[in-house]
């Protein structure tokens, strides 16, 4: 869970336009020197002032920098040491040398409170979410194996709770056997073991921050039992690669308080679509059957 010191005053944030067409290179530098690397949640807030921040960085003490950020000074100095710089001024060095403070074109600065910032960001993130699906082939893949595993597992705990219930609502109505697993500990194991006997040959799971160690040990668990591993989750966490058979990431909007995870919900309704197009037939059978049934039970107002 992100820090929760009181906030300070920030020096203005740039334009939603601004956020949006922020330099890419800083975001690729921090990337590959987090590579292989956990990091913490103040960690996770400094990276998404860096890049908010790209035109400033250069010019900015640890103590600016940790104000921003809205964490301490010292986790500033171990952030520095975390990407493998020898402290901040080597970091605030590299970085300014990437981020090129000197803009050739004047844009007017515009100052937005943290919540449109925020909002951007996200904005930002869906972008480049949109070119990611340019090649369909992954999609294709992860439509086809969710529909053809019956049942399904969908395994989400703690913070990915909500979107492994969001998929599942949706997935219910087109897909015959959707099994929810939320709660972790022992009765995760028993709910693994019993939808591989009734023939499940995918689960599909939602790993968001800050990664709970029961979703690793229930995937192991699954992968043990022989079932293979379909993962949604960010681009953060180091070892993916290791846990799963297919993997689809959004990048996580750490701005705020808590995190928000906008990219993961749009994944969800490609998911969806995907799944569909994967069982034609069946999915339209099945969604006029829901409709008919829920218009005459009046379950909705309109």
């Amino acid at each position: 869970m992100p820090e929760t010191r009181p906030r300070v005053q920030s020096k203005p944030k740039k334009s939603a336009v601004e956020v949006t067409t922020q330099p890419m290179s800083l975001r690729a530098e921090i990337e590959r020197r987090m590579e292989g690397q956990r990091l913490t949640p103040a960690h996770r807030r400094i990276v998404q002032c860096l890049i908010d921040h790209a035109p400033e960085i250069g010019f900015l003490s640890s103590m600016e920098l940790a104000e921003l950020a809205n964490v301490s000074q010292p986790s500033v100095s171990r952030f520095a040491l975390a990407l493998g710089f020898d402290g901040f001024l080597d970091m605030r060095r590299c970085f300014r040398a990437i981020a090129d403070p000197e803009p050739s074109v004047s844009v007017p600065q515009v100052s937005h409170n943290r919540y449109q910032t925020a909002a951007a960001t996200e904005a930002a993130n869906l972008v480049e979410l949109s070119a990611t699906f340019s090649d369909l082939t992954i999609i294709k893949k992860f439509g086809q194996v969710l529909a053809s595993s019956r049942p399904l597992p969908v395994l989400g705990l703690r913070a990915s709770t909500g979107l492994a219930k969001h998929f599942c609502y949706f997935a219910a109505k087109v897909h015959h056997d959707i099994r929810p697993i939320l709660d972790g500990g022992s009765l995760t194991e028993d709910q693994l073991e019993q939808a591989y006997a009734a023939g499940a040959t995918w689960l599909l799971v939602f790993l968001m921050p800050l990664y709970p160690r029961e979703t690793i040990k229930a995937i192991e668990y699954a992968k043990q039992l022989g079932l293979k591993i379909a993962l949604v989750s960010d681009s953060t966490f180091s070892n993916q690669g290791e846990l799963a058979d297919l993997l689809l990431t959004a990048r996580i909007n750490s701005n705020l308080v808590f995190d928000s995870s906008v990219g993961a919900m749009m994944l969800i309704s490609v998911l969806l679509d995907a799944m569909c197009d994967a069982m034609p037939e069946q999915s339209e059978a099945r969604l006029e059957y829901s409709d008919r049934s829920s218009m005459r039970r009046k379950v909705f107002v309109r």
